[in-house]
């Protein structure tokens, strides 16, 4: 799993040809059962989390239940929650594998020494950390500036790999609609 993490990182930041070596002293591979929680609400979150195989969601909870989804991860995506991470404070958000899903996960206390000993992975980070800001911003002003059929149609064409793997009450959670909604879309673009 450390290979396709590298192979990742290459694309965004050259690496020594001993990369592999490096990040294993400081990556704990972990796999994770659909359904299981990589992170409860509630608690300090410890750790980025890069997805090698399988999906994952980070959701909160409305003062009604509900759940708000406010983000996936697939192959080649990381998942975290920043916030917690970095100010060392409970997370509101759970994350949770949607699907089986093996990771590639690089804890907190270990990271600035990574960062010390492979600068090229800081710079991948900020890089990703860069990208990762852009989308939300652009989820924001889809949200916001979007009917709802935009929102779903926008997605779906830049995400497709998502459509077909999220069942579709999750989709529509992320989305701000009701799988109903959803159905609709699909059955007017089915007619």
């Amino acid at each position: 799993m450390i290979s396709e993490l590298t192979a990742h990182i290459r694309k965004f930041s050259p690496l020594p040809a001993d990369a592999d070596a490096i990040l294993a002293d400081y990556i704990e591979l972990r796999t994770f059962r659909k359904k299981e929680m990589l992170l409860r609400a509630g608690h300090v979150c410890n750790a980025n989390y890069f997805i090698v195989k399988g999906l994952c969601r980070s959701f909160q909870l409305s003062e009604k239940d509900t759940e708000i989804i406010n983000h996936f991860a697939i192959e080649n995506w990381w998942i975290t929650d920043y916030f917690s991470l970095e100010s060392r404070k409970p997370s509101e958000f759970s994350i949770q594998a949607i699907e089986d899903t093996q990771c590639a996960v690089l804890y907190r206390e270990r990271q600035d020494e990574l960062f010390d000993t492979l600068p090229q992975f800081e710079r991948y980070f900020r890089i990703i950390s860069q990208r990762a800001l852009a989308a939300a911003l652009q989820r924001v002003m889809y949200i916001f500036g979007n009917t709802g059929e935009e929102r779903y149609e926008h997605f779906r064409a830049s995400f497709p790999e998502f459509v077909q793997r999220v069942p579709q009450y999750m989709l529509a959670s992320y989305l701000g609609l009701t799988p109903e909604f959803i159905s609709k879309i699909r059955a007017k673009r089915n007619a």
